[in-house]
């Protein structure tokens, strides 16, 4: 018998895609919603999803391709629809290689469908943008105008959504959902403590790479100068690359690939490749590693949890405004534009002669984020508490 508390919720995302961070949130949200749930998860590959989740929660998997008319069906028996993080709400880059609006199209057609037939909507900690047009802003407003409960994860967004025509009294300014997990669990069983590293080591470095830029062209200059920049630091002082791909698969220059061509720009350089597929996996490696170097979102949270300093190499605006809540910006570079690969050595050198100083910074500014998220759960919970009702 299920019990009185537990909702029937369809739970959207960007699932099924290799895409670690993808998966996180997914478990993230699972996890801080409530196993007493019934889950409703679309995604790309449901034999991947579910290896995943491994039994853990009550979760029916629709394919985010093939299985419309089943969506559908469960839109119309849901007690509640919810979005979960992630940058949804936006215009695709022209590295991916699709239509500018199709995200936002996709989502307005789910939204519009499930307001019609009176399912409660959230769209939880999302990212807002970028959104650069004048359709890209009207299809924003429409989607965004239908959502019951709207929190989204940074400033940036705020004040995109404010831009659009949305009032304050519609929008939320809230976190990341990753922040509302700690240590321990993204670690999982394996939570030992490393033991300090022999001073004459070489620095272990964390890397990870991701070919969806904002500005595609500035790609080749980007690798070029990001490989002078750690050549030179190895120079100064040995160092040791372990690679992170937080994506393996789906798509055409996935984090593997894009990583091993990377590296032999850098021959000199030791490289230790890991192969992880799960947040697990990821956190143990960033947390076996001195900083790590990185364009994606969550490899980065993980790494503020886990109390590892960041170089971050902003690709767009999402990352660019998580450096800013870190108070990491002396330490990014923006790899849209033309920058030295001195600022890459530098900064790099800067960051290691203070380890220690800048994690515990960095983890002070995760643990500010982990109050606001943990917050924000609750307020989540409260929301799904007042839908309908599974019958």
């Amino acid at each position: 018998m299920m019990e009185t508390n537990a909702r029937k919720i369809v739970f959207l995302g960007t699932h099924g895609q290799y895409n670690i961070g993808d998966e996180l949130l997914l478990e993230t949200f699972l996890f801080t919603l409530g196993a007493e749930h019934r889950y409703v998860v679309n995604t790309y590959d449901p034999r991947f999803t579910s290896a995943q989740l491994d039994g853990r929660y009550e979760v029916e998997l629709i394919d985010t391709g093939g299985d419309r008319r089943a969506l559908l069906g469960h839109l119309r028996r849901c007690d509640a629809v919810v979005f979960g993080g992630g940058s949804i709400i936006k215009e695709l880059y022209a590295s991916t290689g699709r239509n500018r609006y199709s995200t936002l199209l996709m989502i307005l057609a789910i939204v519009t469908f499930a307001n019609v037939t009176r399912r409660p909507i959230a769209m939880l900690n999302i990212g807002v943008g970028p959104i650069t047009t004048r359709t890209g802003r009207l299809l924003a407003r429409a989607v965004l105008g239908q959502v019951d409960l709207l929190t989204v994860r940074d400033h940036r967004s705020y004040e995109t959504c404010r831009e659009i025509g949305l009032p304050a009294s519609k929008v939320q300014l809230a976190t990341d959902a990753v922040f509302a997990v700690d240590r321990q669990w993204l670690l999982g069983s394996d939570t030992t403590t490393t033991s300090p590293a022999p001073v004459d080591r070489p620095l272990r470095f964390a890397l990870n790479l991701n070919y969806d830029i904002a500005n595609p062209d500035n790609w080749e200059l980007f690798n070029e100068r990001l490989a002078a920049g750690l050549n030179g630091l190895h120079e100064r002082r040995p160092i040791e690359l372990h690679l992170l791909p937080m994506q393996a698969g789906f798509k055409t220059n996935d984090d593997v690939q894009v990583l091993d061509a990377f590296v032999r720009r850098t021959p000199d350089i030791p490289v230790i490749r890991h192969a992880p597929t799960t947040y697990q996996d990821v956190a143990r490696i960033i947390d076996d590693c001195d900083l790590l170097v990185s364009e994606r979102f969550h490899a980065i949270v993980i790494a503020s949890l886990l109390a590892t300093p960041s170089f971050v190499l902003a690709y767009d605006v999402k990352v660019s405004g998580l450096s800013v809540m870190l108070d990491l910006t002396d330490y990014t570079i923006d790899i849209n534009t033309e920058f030295d690969a001195s600022s890459v050595t530098d900064g790099l050198e800067q960051l290691a002669l203070d380890l220690e100083g800048a994690a515990r910074r960095v983890h002070e500014h995760a643990m500010a984020l982990h109050a606001i998220a943990t917050t924000q759960v609750e307020a989540s919970k409260a929301w799904i508490g007042r839908t309908r009702g599974a019958s």
